[in-house]
């Protein structure tokens, strides 16, 4: 077990008013233990106790032979497994239960009285989990690397007659080639006025020329994931493009000069905002400023002009403003920060100046 991950969890669950809680998540589950599994429709689950009986929970039907430090409580397909879960919970304290458990699991330890209260203690993981250790962030910059040099390699792809699609297809293998285990998401790769629609995936536009290429893609290595966008143009580009081109550019690097411990998440948003909306394209940009990352492409976490989170030194997220103009074009410029103890480390090193491709 990661002891260190498991007290600033317990510290956080404390404040909640519980002293124990069930873990659920696989990959808060293989934050604290190393152990990844995909249970499917099997209870598989992490039990933490004050008192440190902690307990796992596995069907044997896993394939977990590695030690972690923790009591393994095996269970068939035909047990009981509510009520064995039920003996290792302290009745007479109140348990923090996981966002994700299931009903189906939830409601018999309830009718069981297997606690003294139930309570979602959720954001005690999900909080420790966006502030990275020294392992984190440094799996977190060797990812956000193979991101940088795949980015080089997509460029290559683009030419006269070539689809959003065949480009797409072809980056798992790019990742591939340099490291990376996956991809983080599927890639998103939009030409022209697709560009226009942030979540649009790649289809069998052509390219012509005068497109904006815009490039939203991450990967995977050593389970830590990357995020980065780049936009760039195909061999002519209108002075108004150019325009907005520079507005995002500038409104990223508005908001990074503001990333410091202490700062309020909210006022990076509202940088990059305030930018953009000075150029005349406020409207335009219609989505927060970024989002939290690491084990999970999008993990709890935004910054967003709601969030009055103060900055803390490990935390991990996006910065990605963007302008998007319906049937005309979209940009947008993402990297990766981190918050250090003076100011932030950009994991992206690719660089953000206008590029014309072709």
């Amino acid at each position: 077990m990661k002891e260190n991950r498991v007290s600033r969890i317990m510290a956080a669950l404390k404040e909640m008013g519980a002293s124990q809680m069930l873990i659920v998540d696989p990959m808060s589950i293989y934050y604290l233990t190393g152990v990844y599994n995909e249970p499917h429709e099997r209870f598989f689950a992490l039990l933490l106790r004050e008192d440190g009986k902690h307990a796992f929970f596995l069907n044997r039907l896993f394939s977990i032979h590695q030690e972690v430090g923790v009591e393994k409580v095996w269970y068939s397909d035909t047990d009981p497994v509510m009520e064995i879960v039920a003996k290792y919970i302290d009745a007479n304290e109140v348990l923090g239960v996981d966002k994700d458990l299931k009903a189906r699991f939830l409601l018999p330890l309830m009718e069981m009285k297997a606690a003294a209260g139930f309570i979602n203690s959720s954001l005690a993981v999900d909080v420790t989990r966006g502030v990275k250790d020294e392992e984190e962030q440094e799996k977190m910059r060797v990812c956000s690397h193979i991101n940088d040099m795949a980015m080089a390699e997509f460029k290559k792809l683009i030419h006269d007659g070539v689809t959003e699609k065949e480009v797409a297809d072809q980056m798992l293998k790019i990742y591939k080639d340099l490291g990376a285990d996956d991809v983080s998401f599927p890639p998103l790769v939009a030409f022209g006025a697709n560009a226009a629609d942030p979540p649009h995936g790649p289809d069998d536009t052509v390219l012509k020329e005068g497109d904006v290429i815009l490039f939203d893609v991450g990967c995977i290595k050593d389970s830590y994931c990357s995020d980065m966008t780049r936009s760039f143009y195909y061999k002519t580009i209108t002075d108004e493009h150019k325009f907005i081109y520079e507005a995002v550019r500038e409104a990223n690097e508005a908001a990074i000069a503001k990333v410091k411990p202490g700062v309020p998440l909210m006022e990076l948003d509202l940088a990059a905002r305030n930018l953009i909306t000075d150029r005349g394209y406020g409207p335009e940009f219609n989505h927060r400023l970024g989002h939290f990352i690491g084990l999970g492409e999008h993990e709890y976490g935004d910054v967003s002009s709601v969030n009055p989170q103060p900055a803390v030194p490990g935390m991990i997220f996006s910065i990605e403003p963007g302008i998007y103009v319906k049937g005309d074009t979209g940009v947008r410029i993402e990297d990766l920060v981190l918050v250090t103890e003076d100011g932030c480390e950009v994991l992206n090193s690719f660089p953000k100046g206008l590029e014309i491709i072709g």
